[in-house]
């Protein structure tokens, strides 16, 4: 049994989150630990967004050989790929970008890191499993920053020695020919896509009935056009698995196929089980995890916060980011700082990008709304791109013509995306953007069609036209 140590704040989690709210605490001059289970380095760098990123514009670098004939290329159908060499390519800059953020836990934290799985003994009290030793931490708060796993339900047990998960995927040393993959949310479409445009055949199934999480349904409808030219989607029921000769045999309905891997991309959930959160006095709703503010990331009344993948709240890089630095303030702090949240955005980059953005179609009242709508078959930046299946939905209140929410399945829609959150936070109407100025060919215009349909409802004051105002 190692000395006790006494601190200010221990941190549990060297992820975003906890990586961002040690350098508050650093900044606050408080004394603190950093604790990681391992392996050192975001999740977001060593099995999500980077390194699906990585696969996404090496297969769209392929996938762009179909396009060569169009403009006179020739000798196109010659070409083959090397698919183990461009997984290794892949691996090798996922071990670039994980890298990063593992030496600098290391160098931030210093002495002060302790790597090991910690759990709680009592309020305020740590224990840290350093090899064969224990490390005892008494801390005057705690921020708890531990990420989440992937989720494998028991009902893939029998067919466990062909599944992977999105944390495994990557590890992977070649691509198989047929892969299945159980969820198409936003990783599970864009990981299905990849694989697809690298030639591998892909079956995709999903029990909701739309891909990526998209609720407006026009823009559902887009996706799956878009999609299901790419690759299998089987959506809307549940499938099942089991063993086959040399595969696992994949069945919906009257639908079936046979693949040589699966994919599990049912979501994650909060590391949160292990922390003996019962310890610490901390209360948990049914399914496990506790309950928390979401303006100050505080459990109950404890001196305890949570963020990132860990409260299961927006679990995206950003978000997690933002959160670490909110817990890592109010934990070096004697008064806790409520803060404000920033719009909602959600990005799949599955080119055309899906994304959303504020309020979701599903949260608002359509008698309280107007829509303006654009497609990219009437932009000619998206038609020379060759997408004109884009399309974009921009929600607006009635009354006045604020912006609300946006969804969208468009090229370039992690840009308008973007554009269009900060106009929501700044509290922009259709009519103010209209104001702004909008270039000629860019995909943008599609933001400026949107809005002029929104604008026509609400007629300038003065009789001006839309999207001009007085010098």
């Amino acid at each position: 049994m190692k000395p006790e140590i006494s601190i200010d704040v221990a941190i549990i989690g060297a992820g975003s989150a906890g990586m961002y709210a040690m350098r508050e605490v650093r900044a606050a001059g408080r004394s603190f630990v950093l604790i990681d289970r391992g392996p050192l380095g975001t999740t977001c760098a060593r099995v999500g967004c980077m390194p699906s990123k990585v696969a996404l514009h090496t297969a769209a670098l392929w996938a762009a050989r179909k396009e060569f004939a169009a403009i006179g290329g020739a000798g196109v159908k010659s070409l083959t790929l090397d698919t183990a060499q461009a997984w290794a390519a892949l691996r090798k800059m996922r071990d670039q970008f994980a890298s990063r953020p593992a030496k600098a836990a290391r160098a931030l934290a210093g002495e002060f890191l302790l790597e090991g799985p910690a759990r709680f003994l009592e309020p305020g009290v740590l224990e840290v499993i350093l090899g064969d030793e224990s490390q005892i931490v008494r801390a005057g708060s705690v921020v708890i920053a531990t990420g989440s796993s992937p989720v494998v339900p028991k009902w893939l047990d029998a067919v466990a020695e062909r599944t992977v998960t999105t944390d495994q995927l990557f590890d992977l040393p070649a691509l198989p020919k047929r892969v299945g993959i159980l969820g198409l949310g936003a990783i599970g479409l864009e990981m299905g896509l990849a694989l697809a445009r690298l030639g591998v055949e892909v079956t995709g199934a999903d029990v909701a009935n739309a891909v990526a999480g998209i609720v407006d349904p026009q823009i559902g409808e887009r996706a799956i056009a878009c999609f299901g030219k790419e690759m299998t989607l089987w959506l809307g029921a549940a499938a099942t698995v089991a063993p086959a000769v040399d595969g696992v045999l994949m069945r919906s309905g009257e639908r079936e196929a046979k693949v040589d891997l699966l994919l599990a991309a049912l979501g994650r959930r909060p590391n949160v089980d292990s922390l003996n959160l019962a310890a610490a006095g901390v209360a948990v709703d049914a399914h496990g995890l506790p309950e928390f503010d979401p303006a100050t990331l505080q459990v109950g009344n404890l001196p305890i916060f949570i963020a990132g993948d860990a409260n299961g709240d927006r679990p995206l890089m950003h978000e997690a980011a933002d959160q670490g630095v909110i817990a890592g303030y109010n934990a070096a702090r004697p008064q806790t700082t409520r803060f404000g949240r920033k719009v909602a955005i959600g990005i799949a980059f599955s080119d055309p990008d899906v994304t959303s953005v504020g309020a979701r179609f599903d949260q608002l009242d359509p008698q309280a709304i107007v829509i303006g709508s654009a497609g990219g078959d009437s932009n000619g930046r998206a038609k020379i791109l060759g997408s004109e299946d884009s399309l974009l939905r921009i929600y607006a209140d009635a009354r006045d013509g604020k912006l609300l929410g946006a969804a969208m399945v468009a090229t370039g829609g992690e840009h308008l995306a973007h554009l269009l959150a900060w106009a929501i936070q700044r509290g922009e109407t259709a009519q103010s953007l209209l104001q702004l100025p909008f270039y000629h060919p860019v995909v943008e215009e599609m933001l400026q069609t949107a809005l002029k349909e929104i604008a026509q409802k609400f007629p300038d004051p003065d009789g001006l036209p839309a999207g001009l105002f007085k010098a």
